[in-house]
């Protein structure tokens, strides 16, 4: 600022005749508007008499602007032609830049002082650079002149009137731009009222502290917290990707994109290293401060090219950040390369003038790229936001990497857990069955859940689910186990309590050999329905309890008494029987079909059962309506439900002989038989049916005990039964040239397709399975 002596000239009668620019500068009073004119208006208050004559004296003065001024004034008077005085030079020197002056025209924060009307007096050196303006072009103008409307522009005067209203100080924070430094800052203000030796408020002044880097320090701890909450909420590469992309748009960036390596997406578990070269990464998320993210050159799901120079490509090669700025050559091939890509986004890129591409990297290996672009925010990324950037990218990394190795164990287990379940259900004539089976969508993963339909011998058949305790590869080994183990038990033809207490032993042996069964074991139902008797057998081990739904009746649970679960030991299993009408339905389920969010078990239950009333043309279409009916969404736990529809084979589909222990009633039976085979028009298969009779009813009559029952059956086999008191087993031997005996049962292995026996409760049975000729 330059400093001038302000001079005037009074003459006798006290009119001002000479007017300099340093007194001009110091009132604010042009020269045209005071010579001619009396002293006396300039000042603010009446003087008393004598005051020019003193040599030097303090008088206050009115500025321009109407603000009170007290100046120190020397006078020095002149003579006129008769020696008489003629009138006074008066100066009020401006002073020089002392210490003080100095220090607030040196001071590193922006210092200003305005009138209480908001018009600038002061600006210091500071202030100017921000402002991009000199001093000179704010002096005397009134602060909204001078600013556009913006919403700090508003904040600002507000706080400036009420300093002056008040003559209260204020501090607070704020967040604007800097015209002249091209950028976002953050300032934290203070204004303090001004008064002068009377007392009175005359301005206001104010001391703005660049905290632009606490601030951003502040922004960048901030997301860092909220990236601990909002990433890896879920399981899901794609979902954890767009989760970092929420985090940093708006606030950190106009526009970011997450880039994978293919290999991320699958289900290898060695990932390759980075090839050398040019790179292709797979668009998971991407997001922008602009609906619809236009600035986008490669769409989701699609593969985005990296040529070897760019920043992604070398952010991945380099394993660690790279920033790239407006005019640097390989910013410039990037963005070149964006705008050939996609034409149409190249409006939306407009103004992009920095980069920032991380590696996304976790336990020590690659997965992919995050890059941030900015265009609206004014400042370019720099050395600071390295470290944020490596951070943020590092938490994300770990995340995505939890979340494949989820995805590749559930895709594992889930695999695995299909190709043990039952791909086709085998054929058998004794119930319609439907079934589904929905893995859980918790994030625990697959559980042990599972169901199997077994044909027994008689025509009768196995109706089997199960529930291992846990989730993953583990418990659905385990499940694997069990399905295997009861199919074993199955095949001996064991009742169902007696099954159940076999694979107890079986799953207690399991865990006291470290195997994977969890401390609470597993649960089971078996059931065995038998067409012929229509009758329906069953026992549970901790599984809950089936309903069934008879003809013109509604569906009601199974009185069951259900022992503990697989490997808990204790009590006993206890079978339960009932005779089902042809056309009953049998409702088998997991646990998983009831455990509804907002149900307890027993309403879930009743819910069941209103759902299984629901008339519905078949058992497939019924499953349909169950799982819509119970289940909101993805189930929190697997869910397996098997259906079964009863038939029943009639009189006329069953023909039974009771046979006297005499050898001479063998040929009496054989012919009784041939008679029944003709009457159901099956004479092709006598020949073998005859020798099948004739050797086990001899079997049965020389070994067994009476009574002695011989019964067959047509269904879609034709199936011969011997019944005896005896339960010796017999056994398959290979017998010797010149045996007389030992070759019946081998015969009939040979003329049968299978064959077997099973304990009953009055000694055992011996049964073989023909095809009936194709019609």
């Amino acid at each position: 600022m330059e400093h001038l002596a302000a001079t005037a000239v009074i003459d006798a009668l006290g009119v001002v005749t000479v007017w300099s620019e340093g007194a001009q500068k110091l009132t604010g009073h042009r020269a045209e508007e005071i010579v001619g004119r009396p002293a006396a208006r300039l000042l603010a208050e009446k003087t008393a008499p004598g005051t020019v004559e003193a040599q030097t004296m303090v008088v206050a003065l009115r500025h321009r602007d109407g603000h009170r001024m007290e100046l120190a004034l020397t006078a020095c008077p002149m003579l006129g032609p008769a020696g008489r005085p003629g009138g006074y030079v008066v100066t009020a020197a401006l002073p020089g830049p002392g210490l003080a002056e100095r220090a607030f025209q040196q001071a590193s924060m922006s210092m200003s002082v305005f009138d209480i009307r908001q018009r600038y007096l002061r600006i210091n050196e500071q202030a100017c650079q921000v402002l991009g303006v000199p001093e000179e072009a704010l002096l005397g103008r009134h602060y909204p002149d001078t600013m556009e409307d913006t919403e700090h522009t508003r904040g600002f005067l507000g706080q400036l009137r009420r300093v002056a209203e008040t003559g209260e100080p204020v501090r607070y924070e704020t967040f604007t731009g800097a015209p002249a430094l091209d950028r976002e800052q953050a300032w934290n203000i203070e204004m303090w009222p001004l008064r002068d030796a009377s007392g009175e408020l005359s301005g206001v002044a104010l001391a703005a502290f660049d905290s632009s880097e606490q601030y951003w320090a502040r922004r960048r701890l901030a997301l860092l917290n909220e990236a601990a909450t909002g990433i890896g909420t879920t399981l899901d590469v794609v979902r954890t990707a767009g989760e970092l992309v929420d985090i940093l748009v708006p606030q950190y960036a106009d526009f970011v994109s997450v880039d994978l390596l293919d290999w991320v997406l699958g289900t290898d578990d060695q990932p390759p290293s980075v090839p050398h070269g040019d790179l292709v990464l797979r668009r998971v998320a991407h997001g922008s401060a602009t609906e619809g993210t236009p600035e986008a050159a490669v769409r989701l799901g699609e593969p985005d090219p990296c040529p070897e120079s760019c920043p992604p490509a070398r952010a991945l090669r380099e394993g660690r950040v790279v920033f790239s700025q407006g005019g640097d050559p390989e910013f410039t091939r990037w963005v070149d390369e964006r705008n050939a890509r996609s034409p149409e986004g190249r409006p939306h890129r407009k103004g992009v003038h920095s980069m920032l591409a991380v590696p996304l990297r976790a336990r020590g290996i690659t997965l992919g790229v995050a890059v941030a672009v900015r265009m609206g925010h004014p400042a370019d990324y720099g050395g600071d936001d390295a470290a944020f950037a490596e951070e943020l990218a590092s938490r994300a990394a770990v995340c995505i990497d939890n979340a494949r190795r989820f995805a590749r164990e559930r895709s594992t287990a889930l695999a695995l857990q299909h190709s043990l379940l039952p791909s086709g259900l085998p054929g058998q004539a004794a119930v319609d069955v439907a079934h589904r089976y929905l893995p859980c969508g918790s994030l625990a993963g697959i559980g042990g859940d599972w169901f199997d339909v077994i044909p027994l011998s008689g025509s009768r058949v196995a109706l089997v689910v199960g529930d291992v305790v846990g989730h993953g590869i583990q418990s659905s080994a385990t499940m694997g186990r069990l399905r295997t183990a009861v199919r074993t038990l199955a095949d001996v033809d064991l009742p169902p309590d007696e099954l159940l207490t076999h694979l107890d032993d079986l799953v207690t042996h399991l865990a006291a050999d470290g195997g994977e069964v969890a401390e609470l074991g597993a649960t089971c139902l078996y059931a065995v329905y038998d067409p012929v008797s229509r009758r329906l057998s069953l026992a549970a081990a901790g599984h809950p309890a089936p309903a069934v739904v008879l003809p013109g009746a509604d569906a009601e649970l199974v009185p069951l008494r259900a022992g503990p679960p697989l490997g808990v030991g204790g009590l006993p299993f206890e079978a339960t029987e009932l005779e089902l009408p042809e056309g009953s339905l049998v409702a088998l389920y997991t646990d998983g079909l009831l455990d509804g969010r907002d149900l307890d078990m027993d309403r879930a239950t009743g819910k069941l059962l209103r759902a299984l009333n629901t008339p519905a043309g078949s058992p497939d279409a019924l499953c349909d309506t169950l799982l819509k009916a119970l289940l909101d969404g993805q189930p929190g736990d697997d869910v397996a439900l098997l259906l079964a529809r009863t038939r029943a084979l009639g009189a006329d589909r069953v023909a039974t002989w009771d046979v006297p222990p005499d050898p001479a009633q063998v040929a009496t039976t054989r012919q009784a038989v041939i008679d029944r085979l003709a009457a159901w028009g099956l004479e092709e298969t006598a020949f073998v049916t005859e020798l099948v009779v004739s050797e086990l009813v001899t079997n049965a009559i020389r070994y067994g005990e009476p009574p002695i029952q011989l019964r067959l059956i047509r269904d879609r086999a034709l199936i011969c039964e011997v019944s005896d008191g005896s339960s010796t087993s017999p056994h398959l031997r290979r017998a010797h040239a010149f045996d007389e005996g030992g070759r019946g049962l081998l015969l009939v292995a040979q003329l049968t397709q299978r064959w077997g026996s099973r304990q009953t409760d009055g000694g055992k049975t011996i049964w073989a399975e023909q095809p009936l000729p194709e019609e």
